[in-house]
């Protein structure tokens, strides 16, 4: 195929992605869903679990594979886009109210899921189709324990848009204890790659990478920036003028390869990039500017690009249900009851650490993300892929309904902000 073909299927794949994720949001809406799950669970449709199945011929013409590169490419930057608007929207100052809590939630939510997902690795690495020929226990274990500790940390920052908590404390407090969690699975898988490769340097460029950048961000290039993007007198369009609006856009291209580069996956560099950025009326305008396109057009072909990499018929078996089953409950005992354990013990109310639990539990793409590395290392089989993405969708599926009906709603800190920037 062409790069001219390739282009041109692109617009009609646009078309076809945002057509999909439209009329299945709309549903999940429906049936009490934010519309970010029915995204997520359109991206599978549109991939050879549905649309391959039923129709092959239609999904190899309208997904070929030369075309895939284009695809994640945009998928891509509508992920670092979209984080880069959740780091602006992140308020450092709740942060440090419940920073106690965040870091006693996520580790929690990491040690908990990541013992026993090693001890479940353990237990189902004789069975001989679930890992790589080449993987030894230790890696099985690591991974799977990795895996079952991430947390869905773009999708929780979209489930929290949608239901009009960002700048509110539980809601940061849930994309503090997310983003933590999330970077510590990282670390580890880092870690389960290092050794596979014999390359210890990864998993030390990984840890000691992301904390040099976040420090450099975060201390250095924040006052830096905060001089830099003050009003002035001729804004542009939404309040901001062009040049401020191009180099905030290259701040986030650098901070999204960064962090990608050094094996912690790009979302982070983009988040941290855009808590970076001062609060006001430029951070406002920036919202108000990337926020339609990012969320409504980029963002889907991220559910999608990872939903063309599913394969659920491969679950075929009784036994291989019973699999799903114990990895179901397993992820949910680690994720679920430690995070609401450790939400109550850091003062939260006892309804609100339920909520807290099933929001944590929602694991989403970030799941199928590293499913996708653990693919391409040769680390498990499609089989043990297909059994970690229904664990995804089913427990992000039910975090919602969970969350609404245990949360309190009495924190409504800061949203006056976010329910403006959706009316605009």
């Amino acid at each position: 195929m062409s790069d001219f073909n390739i282009s041109m299927m692109f617009f009609l794949q646009l078309a076809a992605v945002l057509t999909a994720c439209w009329c299945v949001g709309r549903a999940a809406r429906w049936l009490g869903q934010p519309e970010v799950v029915g995204h997520m669970i359109a991206g599978v449709l549109l991939g050879p679990s549905l649309l391959g199945q039923l129709w092959p011929d239609g999904y190899a013409w309208l997904f070929p594979r030369p075309s895939r590169t284009v695809t994640y490419t945009f998928a891509q930057v509508g992920l670092a886009a979209y984080m880069f608007i959740v780091g602006m929207e992140f308020r450092l100052d709740l942060l440090r109210e419940r920073r106690r809590a965040a870091a006693a939630i996520s580790l929690a939510g990491v040690v908990t899921p990541f013992a026993l997902g090693a001890a479940l690795a353990w237990h189902l690495y004789e069975r001989g189709d679930l890992f790589g020929q080449a993987v030894q226990p230790l890696e099985a274990m690591l991974f799977l324990g990795a895996a079952l500790s991430i947390t869905a940390f773009p999708m929780l920052a979209r489930i929290i848009s949608e239901r009009g908590l960002a700048g509110s404390s539980v809601g940061t407090l849930l994309l503090a204890a997310g983003a933590i969690d999330d970077a510590l699975a990282w670390c580890v898988l880092a870690l389960v790659l290092s050794i596979m490769r014999g390359d210890v340097t990864l998993v030390l460029t990984a840890t000691v990478g992301a904390a040099i950048y976040a420090t450099v961000v975060l201390a250095g290039l924040r006052p830096m920036l905060a001089r830099w993007l003050k009003p002035t007198g001729q804004p542009g369009p939404w309040g901001v003028s062009p040049n401020a609006f191009l180099g905030v856009m290259i701040l986030l291209a650098l901070g999204a390869y960064t962090t990608d580069a050094i094996g912690i996956y790009a979302v982070f560099g983009a988040f941290i990039m855009g808590v970076a950025v001062p609060r006001g009326p430029v951070a406002e305008g920036l919202i108000r500017m990337m926020l339609p396109c990012a969320s409504v057009i980029m963002l889907p072909f991220f559910f999608v690009n990872s939903g063309l990499n599913t394969r659920i018929t491969l679950i075929n078996t009784w036994s291989l249900w019973g699999v799903t089953a114990l990895v179901i409950a397993a992820a949910t005992a680690g994720k679920f009851i430690a995070c609401a354990v450790a939400a109550r013990c850091t003062g939260s109310t006892p309804r609100d650490s339920v909520a807290i639990g099933a929001m944590m539990n929602a694991r989403g793409l970030m799941e199928l993300i590293i499913l996708n590395i653990g693919l391409e290392a040769g680390v498990i089989t499609p089989v043990m892929f297909s059994v970690g993405v229904l664990m995804a969708i089913i427990t992000t599926v039910t975090a919602v309904p969970v969350f609404d009906r245990f949360w309190s709603g009495h924190d409504r800190t800061g949203l006056e902000l976010r329910h403006n920037t959706h009316r605009a």
